[in-house]
This record gives C-alpha cells, structure tokens and sequence, in this order.
C-alpha cells in the first residue's frame, strides 16, 4: 500500500518556489515543521525531507546504494564533473580506495606541525592589522585552509592562487541559480552569471593543470607518492583513454581544491563569530588553550587535551554545518519511514534542521558546547549529528578538518580578542557548503 507523508498543498508552489530561491534555510525549517518526512509536488517531480535520525540512517548508511547524489550536487557537475563530490558508484569507489591512504589517521597526525604553522602565520597576520580597522576574518580563514589544503593534501605551496576562492563563489552561484530555475534557462545563453561561470571554470582548470605539472615534475624517480595529489597523477597514469584521465583529473583537483578548504573555513568563521557572541565560552577556550599549550604551538598529542575547543567546534557545526543538506535520487522504489519513495525522486537529508530537531536538541537554537560532553552523546542517537555527512561517504577529510579547526581556535583565541563591527550580523548563505554572507568583518586585539 502507497503511503504518502505530508506536504504544503498545491497554492502554495510559488511560494515555496519563491523560497527555494531567496530563502532556503528557512524552506527547510518550514518544511521540517511539518513533520519528520514530507512531499513536496512540483510538476512531474516529487521531493521528499526526512528530518529523522532512523530516515538519515537509512537514506546514507542502510540502503545508501538507492540513492545517488542529487540536486544541487548534479548542477556543480559542470565543473565538478566525475569529483569525489558529485560521483558515484564504481567511479566513485575507485577515487576513494585511491584518495584514502592520504587521509590516514597515522599520516594525518603527521600534519600537525603544517597546521600548526599556518596558524601561526594566521595569528602573526592578525597581529600586524592590530588597531588598522576591521578585517575580513573569513577571507583570511579561506587563505589559511588553502595554505594547510596545499601542504598536506597537494604538496605544494597554494599561497599564490587567492584567485581560487572568488572562482568558487561564481560557480556555487551559477549552480545554485540552475537549481533554483530547475535550468530552464538555457546554458548557451551569455548571461552574465554563465560568462563568470565560465571565466572561473577556465581559471579553475588552468590552476589543476599547473598544480599537476608542477607535482609531475617532482615525481619523477622517487618514492610512491603518499599525497592525495600524487597518487590521483598515479592513478591517472594506469588510464587508458589519456585524453579521459587528464580531464578526469583535472575535475578531481577541483573538487579537492573546493572541499579541502570552505568547509573547515565555514567551520572556523561561524566558530569565531559564536565565540564574540559568547565571551564566558571564548575565556574557557584562552584558558585551556593557555593550560594545554602555554606559549608553544599545537601538536598532534594535544588533541584530546584540547576537549573543550573540540566541543565548541562541535557545537559550532551542529548550529552551521558547513554541508547544510545532502541531496540524493532514489533509484528504485523504497520505503523510508512508513512511507513510499518512487524511484527518481528527490530525497533530502539536511544536517541543518535535523541538527535542530526538538526532540534531540533541548533549546536547539541555544550555543551550548557542553551538548558534546562525553555522557550526553552516548544517550543521543548516533545519527542525530552528522556534520560530515554518514555512511560510505561519510567526509574523508574529517580528521584533517576537525585537527585544523580545533588547533586554529586555540590559537586564535589564546593570542587574539576578534571582535565583530558593531552592526554586522553574521547571515548563513546555503551554496554548496554553508558560507557567511559579505564576509566576517572584525577588529583584532591582543588578548589580555
């Protein structure tokens, strides 16, 4: 028997359209108001959100080999192509077993001397713009995630390419405008949001093919490389269909380039926003920043000692993560909760109003870190927290963005006082990952 969950009636399409497009977080809190899974009819498509942990589970984890990324995800493909990000199945399967050893536990606990290092860089910086007026923090963040993406995952120095984080913000918004238009405006008209889209995906390219012939260069004769970029060269190399492989690669750079940095720098600006808005959390942080680290740098043994920062950075992406929702196409006919998903619909998993469920979170939209104390998480539902997604495809780089995030704020808030221009108001904009809008401007002082 056919069980359809609840959904807004047909009159108000155009304002869910008109939402879609101008207000999509709160599309989703509307939608998770009605209920823990609901349809949506738009025309011939169907679009279910299930906000349950049990339906996360089973959407990402249980019956994951149902359902293919998804709306959104399908748009960035014409940059992103055949990435870690837009994949699936045996193409996907082969990029992970070819990526995975470079994300190992043991290798990762190796960086911690370059994380460790750029945030020193980070902090001198700030230093320096002490009393010069505000400073765009997130876009200094975006440059410290491109420094640590470079050393750790490419190996080479990314500090010469700031044009990267302006070619990402024309194409999430060429592919969040094709979403939204459900693309029917056609690509081959030169409309002024396709010609940046264009431009960046150009520079975009040029960036992956230096990237590889300078990291080409380097490998010849020596060890097997143990970098994500050098074993993806290897990899390519096996490729048969050269012409296939160099462009394959050049998509698979990309995506690299993109989630490798804004998601941990999404992390860090709503961390230090939260942190200005809290000045009892940000004075615990400099006490045990100060406790665990004295005057010295980061290493990778202080981790678990760091626990305090680790749960307000925990908290931080529980209230932003920086992947906002998880789009998938069900393949064949399933059932999620009781009810019936026909095959190529649309399913939604968001992390940010599933993050928010009352049932699991009291107070949910309260900044409360002790949330991630040890005793609260073990009652909690596994999959009632998903920040870096669930499942097979659960994020990769999870160790590396959680390492970089927690050394960072200890850093930052153990040296400086960041402060918010009185007026800002940091505002969630949902692309791709969850950005700050116009930036995070802020004054920088000495820490007493």
């Amino acid at each position: 028997m056919t069980r359809h969950p609840p959904g807004p009636p047909p009159a108000a399409l155009p304002g869910l359209l008109k939402k879609l497009a101008v207000d999509r977080l709160g599309l989703m809190r509307e939608a998770a108001a009605l209920g823990d899974a609901v349809r949506v009819v738009i025309g011939p498509k169907k679009l279910y959100v299930f906000n349950h942990p049990d339906h996360a589970k089973h959407v990402l984890a249980d019956n994951n080999a149902n359902y293919r990324k998804g709306i959104g995800l399908v748009q960035a493909r014409r940059v992103l192509g055949d990435g870690l990000l837009t994949s699936d199945g045996d193409i996907w399967q082969e990029q992970r077993r070819t990526v995975q050893p470079a994300f190992k536990p043991t290798r990762i606990a190796r960086q911690a001397d370059a994380v460790a290092e750029e945030a020193a860089k980070l902090v001198a910086l700030l230093r320096g713009r002490e009393g010069a007026g505000p400073v765009d923090v997130q876009a200094e963040l975006t440059g410290l995630t491109l420094g640590v993406l470079g050393r750790t995952l490419l190996d080479t120095d990314l500090g010469g390419h700031d044009a990267v984080a302006h070619s990402f913000e024309a194409v999430q918004d060429q592919a969040m405008f094709e979403m939204v238009t459900q693309d029917l405006v056609p690509k081959w008209l030169p409309t002024p949001g396709q010609r940046r889209f264009r431009k960046a995906r150009k520079e975009l390219y040029e960036v992956a093919d230096r990237l590889v012939a300078d990291r080409t260069g380097r490998m010849a004769g020596g060890e097997p490389p143990q970098d994500a970029l050098g074993r993806m060269i290897l990899a390519a190399r096996r490729t048969a269909d050269t012409t296939a492989a160099r462009a394959r690669l050049r998509e698979e750079i990309v995506t690299l380039l993109l989630a490798g940095h804004e998601t941990t720098a999404s992390t860090l600006g709503w961390t230090l926003s939260l942190l200005d808005k809290h000045p009892e959390v940000r004075e615990r942080v400099r006490a045990e920043a100060r406790h665990v680290l004295g005057d010295r740098g980061p290493q990778v043994e202080d981790l678990h000692r760091l626990g305090y920062t680790t749960m307000v950075v925990q908290e931080a992406m529980r209230l932003y993560p920086p992947v906002w929702v998880l789009p998938r196409v069900a393949q064949e006919d399933d059932e999620v909760g009781g009810y019936t998903v026909s095959a190529g619909a649309d399913v939604l998993v968001s992390p940010y109003i599933l993050h928010r469920h009352p049932d699991m979170w009291e107070e949910p939209e309260r900044f409360d870190p002790e949330r991630f104390d040890a005793q609260r998480v073990a009652h909690r539902p596994r999959y009632a927290y998903i920040p870096f997604g669930a499942g097979p495809r659960f994020c990769v780089g999870s160790n590396l963005g959680m390492m970089e995030a927690v050394f960072v704020t200890a850093l930052l808030t153990r040296d400086l006082t960041l402060t918010s221009v009185p007026g800002h108001r940091a505002v969630p904009e949902p692309m791709l990952s969850l950005r700050m809008a116009g930036g995070l401007p802020m004054t920088v002082t000495a820490a007493s």
